[in-house]
Formats: structure tokens, C-alpha cells, sequence
């Protein structure tokens, strides 16, 4: 005689314990996958427009260090940076500070080879001594990714908004 034993295999009044999920189940778990792939994919940032946004911040603090240098030796120091052509004399200074100590090495490289740099109405950036200069601006391009840079003659270099 039949009973309902915990262990008794013939209960037939007890149905037996469902397997797998149903269908609303699977169906949360890809839409939580799918907003999830969607939300990484936003999140994923262009390669250029990151190193360019790395060039520019490098540039802002190497240009604030110059000023602050030409104001401490009292003297003009001038940012140019290369026009990529052959009248260049050393093809691999891509960019130079005139007027600095040679104590005082700087860089005149960019991080990422293919950055190029135009200063916008003058051939380069005029750094000091004075406290208060014209307003400026420089235009880095990487690819076809463009940056600008600004300072308004009183205050630091600063991305600048299209």
C-alpha cells in the first residue's frame, strides 16, 4: 500500500519536481545581458580620442611649466611646434620651447607619433614673462580626432569646448 513517505518512489499523488526554467526566466536573463553588452559598448572609449585627451593634458601642465619658468628667469619663452616639412633641422623634435634654459631639459616629442599641432593665428605660443599674455589657442589633431587647448592670457591651458 502506497504511502507518502519522504523515500516512497510511488507516490502518484505527488507530481514530480519540474526541470529547466521556464520561459519568462530566460527571457530576463538575456534582456540583463543585453543591456549589460549595450552599457560596456557605450562605456568603451576611441583608442585616438583617449590618447589624444592624454596628449593635450600632458601639454597643458608642459606649457604651465614654461610659463612658470619664464616668469621665474625673467626672460620670453615661446612654444613652437614643427610643421612636418623638410626645412626642419632635426626631424625627430616635434615641438620645442624657446628660450629656456638648457639646464631645464623639456620634452619634444608627443606620446603618439601621428599627433600634430597647430597654433591658431601665430607660428607659436607666447609663454612669458609677462603675468598677463594674450589669449591663445592650439589645435591637436590625431587621426580624425581634433582637440583644442585655450587659455585666455591670465589663467592655465584648458581643453576648450567646440
Amino acid at each position: 500500500m502506497p504511502t507518502s513517505v519522504p523515500g516512497n518512489s510511488r507516490s502518484g499523488g505527488v507530481r514530480a519536481a519540474q526541470r529547466g526554467f521556464t520561459l519568462i526566466e530566460l527571457l530576463i536573463v538575456i534582456a540583463i545581458v543585453a543591456i549589460s553588452a549595450g552599457l560596456v559598448t557605450l562605456a568603451i572609449r576611441d583608442g585616438y580620442e583617449v590618447r589624444l585627451e592624454e596628449e593635450g593634458e600632458r601639454l597643458g601642465a608642459l606649457l604651465e611649466m614654461a610659463r612658470a619658468e619664464a616668469r621665474v628667469q625673467g626672460t620670453a619663452v615661446i612654444w613652437v611646434p614643427s610643421r612636418g616639412d623638410a626645412s626642419e633641422v632635426d626631424p625627430n623634435v616635434q615641438f620645442r620651447f624657446i628660450g629656456l634654459s638648457e639646464l631645464q631639459p623639456m620634452p619634444t616629442r608627443w606620446l603618439d607619433a601621428g599627433t600634430h599641432a597647430t597654433v591658431v593665428g601665430a607660428p607659436g605660443v607666447v609663454l612669458g614673462p609677462e603675468a598677463i599674455l594674450p589669449p591663445q589657442r592650439i589645435v591637436l589633431q590625431l587621426a580624425d580626432k581634433r582637440l583644442e587647448l585655450a587659455s585666455d592670457g591670465l589663467g592655465p591651458f584648458i581643453v576648450a569646448t567646440p
